[in-house]
């Protein structure tokens, strides 16, 4: 209808014709598919082995060729061998052994002296006056620089590879459960409060389990502290264990024996922490952001 044939008064409007819906001629959404969904095709564990099969496979290759001295490092093959001696002998299980009880017992000893020390120091303020500045200036000393007072007076035994191992172990957990201690939000002791728990309900049931977090994370640089505190512990006069055995090594240049005793310090070392996770994923399930990785 054009605009000289004007629809006469009261008359319905005129029909539109609409033109028929047809196929979409716009560009096609693509689905963005994420990094992590195509690459499913390869494990991530044979990914992350690449570059270590890599750098064996070129050591050995080195070894193999001259390149690399044997007397300057034994080949991947040499270390292996010497390995399964070593395990065949039952060389290599006794020092472990030896090893372990030394750790486990100067981790004890450090772990009750550094958790004492953090509860005396950060749930008083009596407490955080007499010991933090007294920590804190000891801490600030190298702890393997009193490996020559210990010796005097503690001799040459078992006494100061202990000590220096509780040492080592001490200060980390003691900076951590006191900072954990003193980091708990005071909204939730406020609310503890008004729920009429006295000073030892707060301490149970507010105070310690904020501060495990932090008692946690103390604990696994702990124990790295106490595989460092081994090594030097047992280049003090030892007549047994890893350190003992590195010792030898290294007096006959057996770089193999010394290359299969630092992997198994790494091993105990990864085996530790893989513990340390585990109470870690049972102990703080409570925690809203906690995912246990």
């Amino acid at each position: 209808m054009t605009i000289d044939q004007a629809a006469p008064p009261g008359a319905p409007p005129p029909r539109v014709e609409r033109p028929a819906a047809g196929p979409r001629t716009g560009p096609e959404l693509v689905p963005v598919v994420p990094v992590s969904a195509r690459r499913r095709g390869v494990p991530r564990w044979l990914r992350r082995a690449v570059v270590p099969v890599f750098l064996l496979a070129l050591w050995q290759v080195l070894s193999a060729s001259g390149a690399l001295p044997g007397d300057l490092l034994a080949s991947p093959g040499t270390i292996a061998r010497t390995a399964w001696t070593l395990v065949s002998d039952g060389t290599l299980p006794s020092a472990m052994s030896v090893s372990l009880q030394r750790v486990a017992v100067g981790l004890a000893l450090g772990v009750v002296a550094g958790v004492l020390l953090a509860l005396a120091s950060g749930l008083s303020r009596l407490g955080e006056d007499l010991v933090d500045p007294v920590v804190q200036m000891l801490r600030s000393v190298p702890w393997v620089g009193v490996i020559p007072l210990f010796i005097i007076w503690l001799g040459i035994g078992e006494a100061p590879k202990i000590a220096l191992i509780s040492l080592g172990v001490a200060f980390h957990l003691y900076l951590n459960v006191y900072a954990g201690i003193r980091g708990v939000d005071a909204q939730l002791v406020e609310a503890g409060t008004s729920l009429g728990l006295g000073r030892w309900g707060l301490i149970r049931h507010v105070i310690l389990p904020g501060a495990l977090p932090g008692a946690m994370t103390g604990l696994r640089y702990s124990l790295a502290t106490a595989w460092l505190a081994l090594v030097f512990g047992e280049q003090v006069n030892a007549d047994d264990g890893l350190g003992f055995l590195m010792n030898q090594a290294r007096e006959f240049f057996r770089t193999d024996v010394i290359v299969v005793c630092l992997v198994v310090y790494a091993v105990l070392g990864l085996l530790a922490d893989f513990i340390v996770r585990t109470l870690e994923r049972l102990l703080l399930q409570w925690r809203p952001t906690f995912t246990g990785q």
